[in-house]
């Protein structure tokens, strides 16, 4: 993660998955799907912090033996992105800490693509629409939490995350007719951004909270929604594995941020190794291989079961920011963290289909 870092692309992601973010954001995380997917995702969650697309989920081909281990491990790594993000500014310049994860990101990943003889997409519309894509699912909301964490705890900036399927409903109601809001839904809107407040402090005037950190942090989780419902209009379909699209949309996501980031900041003198370390394990992992992960455990157990990782994302951050980064946690943070959740869910959810009552015995049937 939504990615995302969680990010996710089409990362974690922010939040990342990129099929099960598509699903999420029209909304559905993202997400994820990715890449969701986000594109995503978050899938990244968006959540989070992956990397996805907007071509069609794979079709489900049973449930192979060991996809726990592999689901656990994909809640580690995109939980661990908001620590990666903290330290890795304790290093870098913000933006410099983005254009590394991109750049270890697209690299894995076009790895990956020669290993396996696949081709990156030739038409230049699909190339024009990945470019916003990359805008939305990785550069800017990348950049977003990595300027965020600068001001507010990792753990704030994991949790902040978990609202972009909530993003996602409130605008895909606005930018997708087919999607009519539910009362489960609506419901769900509501007490989420009801477990935001509580999130922040709301009763105490915000006191002690950073806005402008966290309004940076929700606003790369919005992000996350707006890239995934761009992608569901404009990519939907295309005849291009995740693999394929996802790689092109982190180069260009790369090639973005490599034109801006000389502009505002100054190239590092020294490279220290614990935030270098930081940002390398935020890109190879956490929007790299977390990308491979998530498409296989989605064509394993199916989307719907893939995208609950979405929900061990801010328990995860908030675990390893408390633990290793001696972060400070008042009650209201994990409270307000299970609300945002328990919101995100019910926006997710959907109402049993009625059955009709079975016949009587005896009785006529027509």
């Amino acid at each position: 993660m939504s990615t995302t870092t969680g990010a996710p692309t089409a990362s974690a992601a922010t939040t990342n998955t990129p099929a099960t973010t598509a699903r999420r954001t029209a909304d559905e995380h993202t997400t994820a799907a990715t890449a969701a997917p986000p594109a995503s995702l978050r899938t990244g969650t968006g959540t989070g912090t992956g990397t996805g697309t907007g071509t069609t989920i794979p079709k489900t081909t049973g449930r192979a033996r060991g996809w726990p281990l592999r689901f656990a491990a994909l809640s580690l790594v995109w939980g661990f992105s908001f620590l990666f993000i903290k330290v890795g500014t304790q290093g870098f310049a913000p933006l410099q800490v983005t254009l590394g994860r991109v750049a270890f990101g697209a690299l894995v990943l076009l790895a990956i693509v020669v290993m396996k003889r696949d081709r990156l997409p030739r038409s230049p519309r699909t190339w024009a629409h990945l470019t916003v894509a990359a805008f939305f699912l990785n550069a800017l909301p990348f950049s977003l939490f990595a300027y965020a964490e600068l001001t507010i705890p990792s753990t704030l900036a994991g949790i902040c995350n978990a609202t972009s399927p909530l993003w996602g409903m409130a605008l895909s109601v606005v930018a997708l007719s087919e999607d009519r809001p539910s009362r489960r839904r609506v419901a769900g809107l509501g007490l989420g951004f009801l477990g935001v407040l509580t999130v922040l402090g709301a009763w105490q005037g915000f006191t002690g909270t950073d806005l402008t950190g966290t309004a940076m942090a929700l606003g790369a989780s919005l992000c996350y929604a707006i890239g995934w419902i761009y992608v569901r209009r404009t990519l939907a379909g295309v005849p291009h594995s995740h693999l394929s699209m996802s790689s092109a949309q982190l180069l260009l996501a790369t090639a973005q941020l490599a034109v801006v980031t000389p502009l505002f900041t100054t190239a590092p003198t020294h490279y220290p190794i614990i935030p270098l370390l930081a940002v390398f394990a935020l890109g190879a992992l956490g929007t790299g291989f977390a990308f491979l992960i998530q498409y296989g455990l989605v064509a394993e157990i199916g989307p719907t079961t893939a995208q609950m990782v979405t929900y061990f994302i801010p328990v995860i951050a908030t675990a390893a920011g408390v633990a290793l980064l001696h972060e400070q946690l008042s009650w209201n943070t994990p409270v307000g963290a299970l609300i945002v959740l328990a919101g995100a869910a019910l926006t997710q959810s959907k109402p049993r289909p009625s059955t009709p009552p079975l016949p009587r015995p005896g009785s006529p049937t027509d």
